[in-house]
């Protein structure tokens, strides 16, 4: 379970790191990707985003896999 810990640790550590790149790269911003703003907050949640970004980690790992 500390494996599984230390990775999701390391993965949202770099996520983090990389997000202003993919901000600039339009990842976020898509169609599909949801922001409500109200007068006491926003809510965010990029669909297309996560799904495009699964895809690309997924086609990854099979190529690495081989």
């Amino acid at each position: 379970m500390v494996k599984w810990l230390a990775t999701l640790v390391l993965a949202c550590l770099i996520l983090g790191l990389f997000t202003p790149w993919l901000n600039r790269l339009g990842l976020g911003r898509l169609p599909g990707d949801v922001r409500i703003q109200r007068k006491r907050g926003v809510f965010y949640f990029p669909f297309t985003s996560v799904i495009l970004m699964s895809l690309v980690l997924s086609l990854l790992a099979y190529l690495l896999g081989r």
